[in-house]
């Protein structure tokens, strides 16, 4: 049969990341490579969303939320992240962070708009951007500590740049923007009449470095739409509720294209994590001093079998490079580590907009659960005892 596929479908495909997930599941291995957060939700986040379940509330919400949810958004924004926002008219919820990111692309571009993205980056991002028509121009962030040129920064943004795309804290690099770097992006969008969109989903796991957002700049308000959610930061990476906060106009528009696409991010949920977000400040510190604890586990563990691991700022997720010739590639060495040792990684090359960039480096993710996470380690010192730097 020759059934009609779509142009913007012909060369999508399944991630290298859910790919290596489902390898891993099969050998009963320990999966570092997708950022499932394979945690306990908190308590009060099951109760408060079982409670709903039971008060029957599973009929359709409001195109932009409940408002107890969105009021809740509404409240952390002004109190976390320096952003006064109008529950009413400048939040709303979305099917996941990446929902979110959807309908601020379908809502902002137009195809042969382009969009500028920091490289590596989320490859779920950059797809999407492709998938609606989107030209994507890169600008490099150089290991380890993640910098980019300013030149090249400005260099990048042309008389079609429409948006400019900040990941902080970053996945895959850990990456967290700083005010200077989040300003010189506010002046060239202002510069450029273009829109910064910002992903923060990992907002409250940073290690030292604060985490900022650009919306709370005066000059970057107007033109700035915050994403997040609460996939990361209560473990419940499969609700898929998200958010975006930013001018009532474009939030319209954006809602009005959530209710196209999905009607409504589930209504119980919903409920579970407006209790969430009213969570004690402890909650959060306690959740980024217990990552800090991980990441420093898999760093040292890396460390003693070779590799140079980039020490992130943020997020839940590191780059780590190894010796050319160790193996022939990222790709080998993601094979090759998992059925010597059972443990997913994902090829670095999957991140980067030129896949040789990260032709030696793989992606590990720490977002386990402390057990989880100690054999996973176990199993990756086996690595030098089975000469792991002869190359394959």
């Amino acid at each position: 049969m020759n059934n009609p596929i779509a142009d913007r479908v012909k060369d999508a495909r399944q991630s290298d990341i859910r790919r290596y997930s489902a390898i891993c599941a099969a050998v009963n291995g320990v999966n570092l490579s997708q950022g499932v957060c394979d945690q306990p939700a908190p308590p009060v986040v099951k109760d408060a969303a079982k409670r709903a379940i039971d008060l029957e509330h599973a009929t359709y919400t409001n195109l932009r939320g409940i408002v107890e949810l969105r009021e809740a958004v509404a409240a952390k924004m002004r109190d976390f992240n320096g952003i006064e926002c109008d529950p009413e008219t400048e939040v709303a919820v979305t099917v996941g962070s990446a929902g979110a990111f959807a309908c601020a692309v379908l809502s902002t571009l137009n195809p042969g708009d382009e969009c500028v993205v920091f490289s590596p980056y989320y490859s779920y991002h950059v797809n999407l951007l492709k998938l609606f028509g989107i030209a994507v121009r890169f600008v490099d962030l150089a290991a380890p500590d993640w910098s980019y040129s300013r030149a090249d920064l400005e260099a990048a943004f042309t008389d079609k740049t429409r948006m400019v795309l900040v990941n902080t804290p970053n996945n895959p690099t850990g990456k967290v923007y700083s005010e200077g770097e989040l300003l010189h992006v506010a002046e060239l969008a202002n510069r450029h009449n273009a829109w910064i969109v910002t992903d923060e989903i990992y907002e409250y796991i940073t290690y030292g470095a604060p985490h900022v957002s650009v919306g709370r700049f005066p000059e970057a308000r107007a033109r700035t739409i915050t994403i997040s959610g609460a996939s990361k930061t209560y473990a419940v990476t499969g609700w898929r509720i998200g958010y975006a906060v930013g001018p009532a106009e474009i939030i319209d528009r954006m809602a009005v294209v959530n209710d196209l696409l999905y009607i409504c991010a589930p209504a119980p949920l919903q409920h579970g994590i407006s209790a969430g977000m009213r969570l004690p400040v402890d909650y959060y510190e306690g959740m980024s001093k217990d990552y800090l604890l991980k990441r420093d586990m898999l760093v040292e563990t890396l460390e003693a079998v070779g590799f140079t691991a980039f020490i992130p700022a943020g997020s839940y997720y590191l780059l780590a490079s190894f010796e050319p010739g160790r193996w022939e590639d990222a790709t080998a060495a993601t094979e090759s580590i998992l059925e010597r040792v059972g443990v997913a990684t994902v090829p670095g090359s999957a991140f980067y907009r030129n896949p040789d960039d990260g032709r030696h480096q793989l992606r590990f993710c720490y977002a386990k659960q402390t057990a989880d996470l100690e054999d996973a380690c176990r199993r990756l010192r086996k690595l030098a005892a089975q000469g792991a730097v002869t190359a394959e």
